[in-house]
């Protein structure tokens, strides 16, 4: 696990809320506090949608829906004169990110192994804070998937031009 503190929290909310840079991750869950709170939760229902619709394979093997279908309801609640009070996000990979992930890593552990590849973002105070960590279904002393993780998340962070410290 590592715990980043973000530069630029105006440039960073842009690339959150404005772009695409965070779609192809999973939201489990969000905490937004305006002048009231919104509290998603990102557990997917396919029987929303019918198999025609375009947002059905997005949620139709997934636990959780991807961002990209949340984002716009965050920027909506956000948006506006005033800065949030604080927020929170939840991220993970997909099983298809997390499975390509654990093979590009060359990793002893299998994608049954691992719950989840977790991002987590909040702000409070006029800062956000990241840490990075993975939920495994049995105890493990090896902590090269964790390291890996952190890297690549920092990697991430970089080629996004999202500038951080590492507190950690």
């Amino acid at each position: 696990m590592i715990v980043l503190k973000i530069s630029n929290v105006k440039e960073f909310m842009n690339i959150l809320l404005l772009s695409e840079t965070f779609d192809h991750f999973l939201l489990s869950e969000a905490s937004i506090t305006t002048f009231a709170t919104m509290i998603l939760d990102g557990k997917a229902c396919a029987d929303f949608f019918s198999p025609e619709d375009d947002g059905y394979a997005l949620v139709a093997n997934e636990a959780y829906v991807p961002f990209s279908l949340l984002r716009s309801s965050c920027l909506d609640f956000i948006k506006g004169k005033r800065t949030p009070v604080s927020f929170k996000f939840v991220f993970l990979l997909s099983k298809e990110n997390q499975k390509k992930t654990l093979a590009s890593l060359h990793s002893s552990f299998a994608p049954e192994d691992i719950s989840g590849m977790y991002l987590n973002l909040r702000y409070q105070a006029g800062e956000i804070i990241c840490t990075t960590g993975i939920s495994y279904r049995n105890f493990s002393m090896d902590k090269s998937l964790d390291q890996a993780w952190d890297d690549m998340i920092m990697r991430f962070f970089r080629n996004h031009k999202i500038l951080f410290e590492s507190l950690t």
